[in-house]
């Protein structure tokens, strides 16, 4: 048992014995058990190494020494010949706790164990065994308080041998495997435990073992055979075992459940992913104040983050400027704005398509959600709950094929009224919609109803101010201009804001004479607008006036400061074709392209003047001769002017665009507005070409 070489024969399956030297170290090595045998006459026959380190003799001294005139005290020499003659004539052992006297004279409380032996010849010897008594009980005490700490822990503990069998388990582990510990002693760990990632625990099981790194707090989640049907988590630990030589014995392993820390965990990230997510809403939706556009930002948002499909639909009478209350019994008259999905699917057609009018009755949920204006949600989507869901049988249907298993609508509340819904659906996600989605949803409907509301007043502001700029435009060229040809466009700014200042004018007047007009009020809505209506007014009574082109711009000016400190630029040219001249005049306007039939274009050189309302500056008329086929281009900043370019290099781009094979007039103004105004731009544009017809 005390040999040196430290190996084994590998451990043993369930109910074999592991056979082999043993490495010093073991049980009988700290106790320091001494082996004692003494012949019938209580002489020392045999003197272990032990006893010589127990009790200081060497085996030369006590060899052949009567034991008990060595080692015992004159006061309890009659006892111990007592226990001896007992011994060795009845044959029965002895055990307990005795002072022996120690080589320095001191006595040592041994704990003993004594008993016959008989060799081949009959004789008989006693065979004394003996340890400190301090060390046998320190050893029982941390035995004993060992069992007991593994047995009573609420942790689950495990020791495992070399080929991670199971060799102790305690019974919070019983627990927690389901299983009893005798049917888990001497199986493998594999497919014995609860986790759900089970094989990577028994991969660190084996890198444990193997590097002798301890694994602390890996954190795993599963189901526990006691319990089913909820997911549980769970804090596992690995250290190697080793005896007190180094010998590798296993891994012990500690489970604790962390369930509650897990949930907790789960749930911050909930809510801080609901954070980001409200976060990223605040910056994608409103960023602009077109109503499609923002609603259709809110549908992307929502998909797939918290639906797989949502619908953005807004109530015809929010959207025409009118607030309307949905009493009881009533229904709801929708326009669909936006539609969004994260994957192909039967429900988008189930969805009412963007820009339709669709009207839902009170039995419909979207209309409940209106008419409260609070959420409505099923979490478990039936089959008899599809028809009010739907706006149709068909959609229904459409739905049920599309596996739509929860439902949610929130309302679009703004300033305390109702603008409409959040429609969400989900058929991907299998978790139904709980009281944290309905909180988000109702968060980012509240946080985008705002940007609908503002979107929808500037689109009405929007549609005021152009229905006004339009109706102060001329509707088409006027027919009797002589000797020239003349088209003209004007295309809205984007922005509601922005729409309202630039206008054009072709006004014939006495002797065949045209005058030719752009101009531009700086500021945007229907203020300028107006005053744009007001400069037009007066610029055609002064035309009326046979004034040259300085003395009209000299007129306008004065009138532009009376205009609510407006400033305008405006740019008019006098056409003469019996003198074929025109005659041209400009108050701070971007100067006029000149097309020469095989020359290319140029910018007409002007004194560029100040703008209209600054008041006190002289304008200047120059005249240019004109021949048929030249043609003038007019034209407001809003063409040319970009934020990321210089005008210089914006001009440019105009004289390349029109120095190439001569269209039409009217192919020339669409090509330009497509060119240079691709989409919708940040300025209102008018513009304006004339063309000198020959005789």
């Amino acid at each position: 048992m005390g040999g040196t070489d430290a190996f084994s024969a590998g451990p043993a399956a369930a109910g074999q014995v592991e056979f082999g030297p043993a490495p010093p170290g073991g049980l009988l090595d700290v106790l320091r058990m001494a082996a004692v045998v003494l012949d019938d006459q209580g002489r020392i026959a045999l003197w272990s190494p032990a006893a010589e380190e127990l009790l200081g003799y060497t085996a030369q001294e006590a060899l052949g020494q009567y034991a008990a005139q060595l080692l015992v005290a004159d006061e309890h020499l009659d006892v111990v010949l007592g226990l001896f003659t007992r011994v060795m004539g009845s044959g029965e052992s002895w055990a307990g706790v005795f002072p022996v006297r120690h080589k320095d004279g001191d006595m040592r409380l041994l704990e003993m164990r004594n008993m016959r032996l008989q060799d081949e010849h009959g004789g008989f010897y006693a065979l004394g065994l003996a340890t400190e008594q301090a060390t046998l009980r320190r050893v029982e005490r941390d035995l004993a308080l060992s069992v007991r700490l593994v047995d009573q822990s609420p942790i689950g503990l495990a020791v495992l041998d070399g080929e991670l069998r199971y060799v102790a388990v305690n019974a919070a582990l019983e627990r927690i495997n389901g299983v009893p510990a005798a049917q888990q002693i001497g199986r493998p760990v594999g497919g014995t435990v609860p986790f759900r990632d089970d094989p990577a625990i028994e991969g660190a099981m084996r890198k444990v073992l193997e590097t002798g790194a301890p694994l602390v707090d890996r954190q795993v989640v599963g189901r526990a055979p006691a319990d089913p049907e909820s997911e549980r988590a769970w804090s596992v630990s690995l250290y190697r075992l080793e005896d007190p030589s180094g010998r590798i014995l296993g891994v012990a392993a500690s489970v604790v459940d962390v369930t509650d820390r897990h949930q907790s965990a789960m749930e911050a990230e909930r809510a801080r992913h609901r954070l980001s997510l409200v976060a990223d809403a605040s910056v994608r939706i409103g960023t602009t104040l077109d109503l499609r556009v923002t609603a259709r930002e809110l549908a992307d948002v929502a998909v797939p983050e918290l639906a797989d499909i949502a619908a953005v639909d807004v109530l015809d009478s929010a959207v025409q400027g009118r607030r309307e209350e949905i009493p009881a019994g009533g229904t709801a008259v929708f326009r669909a704005l936006a539609v969004s999905t994260a994957h192909p699917t039967p429900a988008v057609r189930a969805a009412d398509p963007p820009g339709e009018v669709a009207r839902y009755d009170a039995d419909r949920l979207v209309t409940q959600c209106v008419r409260t204006g609070r959420p409505v949600v099923v979490p478990q989507v039936g089959e008899a709950d599809l028809p009010d869901i739907a706006r149709d049988d068909d959609a229904a249907v459409l739905l049920a094929e599309a596996g739509v298993h929860s439902y949610l609508a929130v309302p679009l509340i703004a300033r305390g009224e109702v603008l409409g819904a959040l429609d969400l659906k989900r058929f991907r996600n299998p978790l139904p919609f709980d009281a944290d989605d309905v909180l988000l949803a109702s968060e980012l409907a509240a946080r985008a109803a705002v940007c609908i509301d503002n979107a929808r007043w500037y689109q009405q502001q929007r549609d005021t101010a152009l229905t006004l700029q339009r109706s102060l435009l001329p509707q088409q060229p006027p027919p009797n201009v002589t000797g020239l040809e003349v088209a003209a466009r004007y295309q809205p700014a984007g922005a509601a804001g922005e729409v309202g200042g630039d206008w054009y004018d072709i006004l014939p007047l006495g002797g065949d004479r045209t005058a030719l007009v752009v101009g531009d009020v700086m500021g945007s809505g229907i203020k300028a607008a107006t005053a744009m209506g007001q400069l037009r007014t007066a610029t055609r009574t002064l035309s009326a006036l046979d004034l040259d082109p300085a003395q009209v711009l000299r007129h306008l000016d004065a009138i532009t400061i009376g205009l609510e400190s407006y400033i305008a630029t405006c740019l008019y040219a006098l056409y003469d074709p019996h003198q074929a001249q025109c005659t041209i005049a400009t108050a701070g306007h971007l100067p006029p392209v000149l097309m020469r039939p095989g020359r290319r274009p140029e910018l007409l050189e002007l004194p560029t003047g100040a703008p209209l309302g600054v008041g006190g500056v002289a304008f200047r008329a120059v005249t240019v001769d004109l021949d048929p086929g030249d043609r003038l281009v007019l034209y407001t900043d809003g063409l040319v002017e970009t934020r990321d370019q210089d005008i210089d290099v914006r001009l440019d781009v105009l004289l390349g665009l029109l120095d190439s094979p001569r269209p039409g007039l009217e192919e020339t103004c669409d090509r330009l507005l497509e060119s240079l105004r691709p989409g919708t731009g940040q300025d209102d544009v008018a513009l304006l070409i004339a063309c000198v017809m020959g005789d």
